[in-house]
């Protein structure tokens, strides 16, 4: 749902789809926010390695330590 208010646009729909599923996503936003993720990302475009593995093990973690509803 997205809600105008005046000049301010909430965007609900957004906020909903960007909830966790579980630790993997959190740990997710964690590495993006701290920029983690841009260092690990820089040294491996730097080593030639294109996967570094981070969706498989955010997979993993998410379907072992998922959010409840």
């Amino acid at each position: 749902m997205v809600v105008l208010r005046g000049d301010h646009l909430l965007k609900s729909n957004l906020m909903e789809k960007n909830k966790s599923k579980g630790l993997g996503d959190t740990v997710e936003k964690i590495t993006k926010a701290t920029g983690i993720k841009s260092i690990v990302d820089a040294v491996n475009k730097a080593r030639g390695v294109k996967d570094c593995g981070c969706n498989k093990r955010k997979g993993i973690l998410n379907r072992a330590f998922p959010y409840k509803k």
